[in-house]
């Protein structure tokens, strides 16, 4: 894949010094799991985070959450770690034994800054923080378990009983490095929607503006109960404005109801692959995603599954729960 230097910015960086890294350290170290109590706990890794830094890293890092012209993803790096890991979970997490929780109050912390955190009860069994990690049972899958195949490029979605999957969906994901996968190679990709459209021929893009897709639920939620389909209501994969395009469409599969709408699914990924930035994540890094600006998507990499492997933390984020109420739990962050 290569990487389009495009007119607008589409990927941001933010290298925090040594003096934000151990600041923070000293701050998190002593946390307690913050998903034990979400509200106080996202509170004080405000209060952390504005204390340590400085105005103009703040600033960006709020901005990829505010304004509709900015990078759809920013790298971060310079953030904390833990002093000590355990092995990586080889069921997906969360780790029994991981005695500090620097990495959470991490991504926690971030998703602070650009909007709510939440849970979802069909995704990580409704957890704030999300445990990416190889897992052996699952290597051949389109879903965060795998490994062996190329994930491909989506939005991550919310199977929804009224249809539409996009409606609770996040507005963001933080995906943060908690361990490197052994040889290194694991990348994870970003297309912006911008940069798509702009390889798209007018015909295609006008084909995917059309209400002529279905969604295949996430893959968790399939095997929950049971199916191989779960399809959404109807939906187009590309809405907005064009200077500002809005896309939608899913890991586990993409039912095209038309030829037309075939061919032009079918350049979209190309153009997808045309235009990703990729990124080989380290401990330390994260990666702030904008859900509905771009869609990502991760290589294949070799899992042990012997405690060394690849491990991330996931955040889901929105900007407001006011349309997404209808599923919302009283006074608990989950859906």
């Amino acid at each position: 894949m290569t990487t389009v230097i495009a007119a607008r910015k589409t990927l941001g960086r933010i290298d925090l010094p040594e003096s934000v890294t151990s600041g923070l350290r000293d701050k998190l170290i002593e946390m307690e799991n913050p998903s034990d109590n979400p509200d106080l706990s996202t509170t004080r890794l405000l209060q952390a985070f504005a204390s340590v830094l400085d105005t103009e890293d703040l600033q960006q890092i709020l901005d990829a959450g505010r304004h509709p012209d900015t990078p759809g993803v920013t790298l971060l790096t310079g953030l904390p770690t833990d002093p000590n890991l355990p092995a990586t979970p080889p069921d997906g997490g969360p780790a029994a034994d991981k005695a500090t929780y620097v990495s959470e109050g991490t991504v926690l912390g971030l998703s602070a800054l650009v909007g709510e955190p939440y849970g979802v009860h069909s995704e990580k069994d409704g957890q704030l923080v999300h445990d990416v990690i190889p897992v052996q049972s699952g290597a051949n899958t389109q879903t965060n378990m795998g490994s062996t195949v190329f994930l491909n490029f989506h939005n991550d979605i919310i199977h929804d009983p009224i249809g539409h999957y996009t409606l609770a969906n996040p507005d963001f994901l933080i995906l943060l490095c908690v361990r490197s996968d052994p040889e290194g190679k694991a990348l994870t990709y970003y297309a912006d929607a911008r940069d798509v459209v702009s390889r798209l021929s007018p015909n295609h893009t006008e084909q995917l503006r059309q209400a002529q897709f279905q969604l295949n639920a996430p893959g968790s939620y399939c095997r929950a109960v049971g199916q191989v389909q779960v399809l959404s209501d109807v939906t187009p994969i590309i809405t907005g404005p064009h200077e500002f395009p809005e896309v939608a469409t899913s890991a586990n599969g993409i039912v095209a109801l038309t030829r037309a709408g075939e061919l032009a699914l079918a350049a979209f990924q190309i153009a997808c692959r045309e235009v990703a930035h990729e990124v080989a994540l380290r401990p330390g890094q994260a990666l702030i995603i904008n859900n509905r600006k771009g869609l990502h998507a991760r290589s294949s990499f070799i899992a042990r599954h012997d405690g060394s492997d690849r491990w991330l933390q996931r955040t889901y984020v929105r900007r407001s729960f006011w349309n997404s109420r209808y599923r919302a739990e009283q006074d608990r962050r989950l859906l």
